[in-house]
């Protein structure tokens, strides 16, 4: 009888793949025009949906930035705006959720 024997190959380290082989992180901007509002913050996929969790910081304009760094992939979020959940009015690619409403999406 045959021996089997497998034919994928071993594991490498982590410490041997190039650099640029690894998935890179980028800086993400977002960004929501709220003058009036008193606190804003992202909330997403990337942060475990904690509606607290990325604050923005608001310019003279009254527009709300912040810049978050994530991987490549898709991504799903809102803004909490004075406590109301908001959509990304810049953003044309939504998601139904189960709340009744559409999440923006992301593609990093």
């Amino acid at each position: 009888m045959a021996k089997l024997t497998s034919t994928s190959p071993s594991p490498i380290p982590a410490a041997t793949i190039p650099a640029a082989a690894k998935a890179a992180k980028r800086r993400v901007s977002f960004k929501i025009t709220a003058p009036e509002a008193q606190e804003v913050f992202l909330s997403g996929s990337f942060n475990d949906w904690r509606y607290d969790a990325t604050p923005l910081k608001k310019d003279a304009t009254g527009v709300w930035k912040t810049q978050v760094s994530l991987s490549p992939g898709t991504y799903e979020y809102r803004f909490v705006v004075d406590g109301a959940w908001l959509d990304d009015p810049e953003c044309p690619l939504r998601v139904e959720n189960s709340f009744g409403s559409q999440n923006c999406v992301r593609i990093v």
